[in-house]
């Protein structure tokens, strides 16, 4: 989780090059993530991450915050849903994960450890959002 050496810094530093501001008539998604990548990382909530995931924002500083949250709390309710988090995170392109092998190795270990009922009580299409995940980084992928 090297990219938590980071928490004081914000994405347009990381992550270069810095964003422009957003269009005066930006979505509100779109000002979010603008307004998000200012952040410091250590300041970034549930939410914000979940956020920042779903849209695809540098995802390699990012998913190890969530990931860090998710070994903690693996069905953490970041905004929307109990889960919404570790749903977020595991639907990221596989590219992603595949620069943060060990991160998504320990995800895995943790959705492994679940309750199957947990895993059925989430949204439909999630449970095999969550089985593909863990497929395609189980060890015979390694």
């Amino acid at each position: 989780m090297d990219n938590l050496l980071h928490l004081d810094r914000t994405l347009d530093e990381l992550d270069p090059p810095r964003w422009a501001a957003p269009a005066a008539d930006a979505t509100h998604l779109v000002r979010k993530v603008h307004e998000l990548r200012r952040v410091p990382l250590g300041e970034l909530r549930p939410a914000d991450l979940r956020t920042l995931i779903t849209q695809r924002v540098a995802l390699p500083y990012v998913l190890p915050l969530a990931v860090r949250l998710l070994i903690e709390e693996p069905l953490l309710d970041a905004y929307f849903y109990e889960g919404d988090l570790l749903l977020a995170a595991v639907e990221a392109p596989p590219a992603a994960w595949a620069v943060l092998p060990d991160l998504g190795e320990r995800l895995r270990i943790v959705i492994k450890e679940l309750p199957e009922a947990a895993v059925a009580d989430l949204p439909r299409g999630a449970a095999e959002e969550i089985a593909r995940f863990v497929a395609r980084l189980g060890p015979s992928s390694r």
